[in-house]
């Protein structure tokens, strides 16, 4: 079967979980199966539970998987509100690649694209917020905001200027008409698009990307201080800055023995605080020869914890 989406970092992954235990493997963000269908083929002795908002993502995937039906169970819905509740035991691996698909990306009807005609970006089409909203309703505040926080976009006091100026002669259509407009702002400098920055700011807060992430660390933390991750491996794959902090920072804390005061003269909380380690303290990107087949693949970071026996 052929798929629209060339997994990242697929080998350093697979390497990743080479210890891995008997029991369930959890896809979070499952896509078109690419990481799945590996792992499941790579390790025969586990089961797998996958998750994502995208229902032509996961007929995709149900299609795919099929082989691995008697061991393969889909859920739909955000990991945010689907892992914390899951049932089967014992969760042996986690994995997640917070990227957008390449088939979001390049069918022009999702919005995503600069040159589409849609202005979407829901990566769950059934969510009632989408990219139209934002660009057309947000006040000039809350533009700058999410311009300047989830885009890190420098100029977003003008590009948020320049939204809220072409939407009061007219509604702000397509993907194509806002790519227009932040360029008329945004000079042309590097290798990015100008617009890059401004619709990973809007894509963002469209579908909650950043308290998704931290809402799965915070269950992953919870399950592991319950002793429900014993031994587990998690492998999690990050495409800007702003993800890789919050998980960079949440292994860290994991890793900490001690958690006394800074100040503290001395140690008394018996520095055995550690949830688990880090199983490579730099994150590994991608190779040279991954680079020339997936471009895609060059902002991915990929970070592994595992969590204590």
């Amino acid at each position: 079967m052929n798929t629209p989406h060339i997994p990242v970092l697929l080998q350093e992954v697979l390497l990743g979980f080479k210890n891995i235990k008997s029991g369930y493997f959890v896809d979070c963000t499952l896509g078109y199966a690419g990481h799945s269908t590996a792992i499941l083929e790579r390790y025969e002795h586990l089961k797998h539970i996958g998750i994502d908002r995208d229902d032509e993502a996961l007929a995709f995937s149900k299609d795919r998987l099929s082989i691995f039906k008697e061991k393969s169970k889909l859920y739909k819905g955000t990991f945010s509100t689907v892992f914390p509740i899951l049932q089967e035991s014992p969760i042996v691996g986690v994995l997640a690649d917070f990227g957008v698909s390449s088939l979001q990306l390049d069918k022009m009807e999702r919005g995503f694209s600069f040159a589409s005609d849609n202005l979407d970006m829901r990566m769950d089409s059934t969510a009632e917020l989408s990219a139209y909203e934002v660009v057309n309703e947000y006040d000039q505040e809350k533009l700058e905001y999410i311009l300047n926080h989830y885009g890190e976009v420098r100029s977003y006091k003008r590009v948020a200027s320049a939204i809220i100026e072409a939407r009061s002669q007219k509604s702000i259509e397509s993907a194509k008409e806002l790519s227009d407009i932040i360029c008329s702002v945004v000079p042309k400098g590097g290798k990015i698009h100008p617009a890059t920055l401004s619709f990973q700011g809007i894509r963002i807060e469209v579908n909650a990307e950043l308290y998704e992430i931290e809402a799965l660390l915070d269950a992953l933390e919870e399950r592991a201080k319950n002793r429900e991750l014993e031994d587990t491996i998690v492998s999690l794959i990050t495409f800007h800055s702003l993800e890789d902090r919050l998980v960079k920072n949440r292994y860290k804390k994991w890793a900490t023995e001690c958690i006394c005061d800074a100040n503290a003269m001395r140690c008394t909380c018996g520095k055995n605080n550690a949830l688990g380690k880090m199983l490579v303290r730099k994150p590994i990107t991608a190779t040279k020869d991954e680079l020339k087949v997936n471009a895609r693949s060059r902002s991915a970071k990929l970070r592994t914890f595992i969590f204590k026996g």
